[in-house]
């Protein structure tokens, strides 16, 4: 009896040892009983943030589910250039940005290898073959199922590996994007992983942020998408708006400052925008050359830069966020006066 004791007892201590190893794992990190499998959201949320970024040269190839493997060739706005390193992206900029309401061409000389956002190779030769990748990535991302390229993880990160009864069986480090991708998007039916949390990410491209479980990761995930979102859509009322501006003339409407209407100032001033960026300023007694610019974060900014105009006509050589615009009528606010409002009406 003594020794059924003795062994219960050990039994006992040995269930009370294991219970309080994985309380312990899971107060840490949240793993045990809720583990991953192939089909998890957080598997799919680790799975399009270790993707392959090919977003870097959309400019060029026109999609982020690839990029092209240097070197190649194309024909921009009918002008041969051979890439042989990111530093080449200069020259393609700078010709796409030579006019601004002109419509661009990128002309791709196949054949071209491209790199998919599953990290393998491929070589293209030619347009059908290009188009049908377009068209995959464009059905990746009308499904969701597109490289997530707001939020970067930081590695080293610890993957602990479980049994289908939720048993821990090891653990393994994962060093890259490379390497995460590939664990989560081969994992068999049978598998299951939790992360060791707490990991670090750096979301939209400058704010490290420490992620605690798998919900968190989500919840940063879709914070980072909208912001994302937020200036894909600037960039695109930016375009619209530079549509709008070139080869056009604008008077101003109005221009209130904390509250004083200082719109009589400008009586007779007409603003005129070109399609190389610069602008002319005319009143009734000076003509005054200058340049303007249209850039985009969150928010749409018009940037006017005038020359030789006496005081209170340089109130509108600053910084304006775009705050409205319509074919006819753009409304400013002061970059670093909010209190100053500027109209803009076309003539």
């Amino acid at each position: 009896m003594k020794k059924l004791k003795f062994i219960t007892s050990l039994v006992l201590v040995a269930t009370l040892t294991l219970t309080s190893c994985q309380d312990e794992i899971d107060s840490e990190s949240g793993l045990n009983p809720n583990t991953n499998s192939a089909n998890s959201t957080a598997t799919s949320n680790f799975e399009r943030s270790s993707m392959y970024d090919g977003s870097f040269d959309d400019f060029v190839d026109g999609m982020s589910c690839s990029s092209i493997m240097f070197p190649y060739t194309a024909t921009v706005n009918n002008q041969e250039i051979t890439l042989l390193s990111q530093l080449d992206f200069s020259l393609v900029l700078n010709i796409l940005g030579e006019l601004t309401n002109d419509e661009d061409a990128v002309i791709l000389h196949f054949p071209i290898t491209v790199k998919l956002s599953n990290y393998t190779e491929v070589v293209v030769n030619n347009q059908t073959e290009y188009d049908a990748l377009m068209d995959a990535c464009s059905e990746a991302e009308d499904n969701a199922e597109e490289a997530i390229n707001c939020l970067e993880i930081d590695f080293p990160v610890t993957i602990l590996t479980f049994d289908v009864n939720a048993e821990q069986t090891g653990s393994f480090v994962v060093e890259s994007d490379q390497a995460l991708y590939t664990y989560m998007s081969s994992m068999s039916e049978q598998e299951r992983y939790s992360i060791d949390y707490p990991i670090t990410a750096t979301i939209n491209s400058d704010t490290t942020i420490e992620i605690s479980s798998d919900i968190d990761l989500q919840t940063r995930i879709d914070e980072c998408l909208a912001t994302e979102e937020a200036i894909e859509e600037a960039e695109e009322e930016a375009e619209e708006l530079e549509d709008i501006l070139v080869e056009s003339s604008f008077r101003v409407e109005s221009l209130i400052i904390a509250g004083i209407d200082s719109t009589n100032d400008f009586l007779g001033l007409t603003l005129e925008f070109y399609n190389d960026l610069s602008m002319m300023a005319s009143n009734n007694s000076e003509d005054t050359n200058g340049e303007f610019s249209i850039g985009s974060e969150l928010q749409v900014e018009l940037k006017l830069t005038l020359l030789g105009l006496d005081t209170s006509l340089n109130l509108l050589s600053s910084s304006w966020v775009v705050t409205s615009f319509d074919e006819d009528t753009i409304t400013l606010q002061n970059k670093s006066n909010s209190t100053a409002i500027l109209v803009l009406k076309k003539i």
